[in-house]
């Protein structure tokens, strides 16, 4: 017969039990794209807490850029992502363009544009497709990967290359990027025929009920909790959060497009976000073809001489993207800092998936379209014990900020 004190006893260790459990994916996993580890701590199947573990990608590649003549600096920065190599490229170039004042022709200017939203549409359709694929809809992953063939190959004859097309030079675009007569043509016939194509296949991604039932009512993040956490680029849109770089640029002065804000701020409203922002692309593209102006596309009167820690801020695929640096009195560059949005996203979508169910948590931090490649460069080396160590985000948002 059991006591009142073995009663009691057994209560206080059955008060003591732990019962979260850590369920662990990646860094090499079929549900992530690239190479991360996710942590969720979960009490019955629901996430209570999230740590999102990255750095698996490090390149080193800031260090690279140390010493080199900028002209050949500017080359590795395409590098730095094949997903969105153009705006790398072009924020690379922003930096000595305004840290020199040198200028840049309009028309040049016209040409980067329509390379960014090219890029853009392409970058947005393999995040369909790799959403698609976490889903489990293979049909719909494929036609976007199809769909994105029409603006990949235009990426090509522009630049001469699908994933580098090498357009933006310092002080203006590469000559063999300059748009021909035929070249117009094509465009503006690709865009409608991918319109057509497009506006189908959304329509049937919207009206499945089985993918929506998966991406719905899930995820939920608001405006306020965006702006906190940090969340930019359609991420922070989907939740009401009316901030895009592009409409502070002066490149994007000439363009007229909405910025689609949504207020809902769940993981169907950051992948509808997207969807409704293709269209916007096309909207730029239109208007960059049929406006362009006659003149040069580069400049070539500047030399690479000192200049002071300068830093540039485009609206990137993800959100807001940072490019930064010095250079010293032979002209090379010192101090190259990059901030990329997937840090930040990422660190939303641990507090967004808090409440999923474990098997949406996974398409909750999926729906920030995290790019590891882009993000993982911070390290910290001590001079004196030459030892070094990865920064957390939390570290890098308040040592070096988010924003302007």
């Amino acid at each position: 017969m059991t006591s009142a004190m073995d009663q009691k006893s057994t209560q206080n260790k059955d008060a003591e039990k732990v019962i979260e459990k850590e369920l662990s994916f990646g860094p090499v996993h079929p549900a992530l794209i690239e190479p991360y580890r996710i942590r969720l701590f979960v009490n019955d199947e629901i996430v209570e807490d999230c740590e999102i573990n990255i750095n698996m990608a490090y390149r080193g590649i800031e260090k690279l850029f140390d010493g080199l003549p900028v002209e050949k600096a500017l080359l590795i920065a395409e590098r730095v992502c094949g997903i969105c190599s153009h705006v790398h490229a072009w924020n690379a170039v922003r930096v000595i363009e305004g840290g020199l004042g040198i200028h840049v022709p309009e028309r040049a200017d016209y040409i980067r544009v329509l390379t960014h939203e090219f890029q853009r549409i392409t970058s947005h359709l393999i995040f369909f497709g790799h959403a698609f694929e976490v889903v489990g809809h293979e049909t719909f992953a494929m036609r976007s990967f199809l769909l994105r063939e029409s603006f990949m190959d235009l990426l090509q004859y522009l630049g001469g290359n699908r994933v580098m097309p090498s357009v933006p030079i310092i002080g203006g675009i590469r000559p063999r990027a300059d748009l021909t007569e035929a070249l117009k043509k094509v465009i503006l016939e690709r865009c409608d025929q991918f319109e057509v194509k497009y506006a189908d296949y959304v329509r049937r991604a919207v009206e499945d009920p089985v993918v929506m039932s998966r991406l719905e009512g899930i995820g939920f993040m608001t405006k306020d909790e965006a702006i906190k956490w940090h969340a930019t680029g359609p991420t922070g849109r989907a939740s009401g959060w009316d901030y895009d770089l592009r409409k502070t640029m002066k490149e994007y002065k000439p363009f007229d497009f909405n910025v689609i804000v949504l207020p809902e701020g769940d993981t169907k409203t950051r992948v509808v976000a997207r969807a409704l922002e293709v269209l916007e692309c096309l909207k730029i593209i239109r208007q960059a073809v049929k406006n362009l102006p006659e003149g040069p596309v580069a400049n070539r009167d500047w030399t690479a001489k000192e200049m002071k820690y300068t830093e540039a801020y485009d609206e990137t695929y993800r959100g807001e993207l940072m490019h930064s640096y010095s250079l010293d009195q032979q002209g090379l560059v010192r101090n190259y800092k990059i901030r990329t949005p997937t840090i930040t996203n990422l660190a939303a979508m641990e507090q967004a998936c808090i409440g999923d169910h474990v098997t949406e948590a996974i398409l909750t931090i999926a729906s920030c379209d995290p790019c590891l490649t882009c993000c993982t460069r911070t390290e910290l080396v001590d001079n004196q014990t030459k030892r070094s160590r990865f920064m957390t985000e939390y570290e890098i948002v308040n040592k070096y900020g988010w924003r302007r």
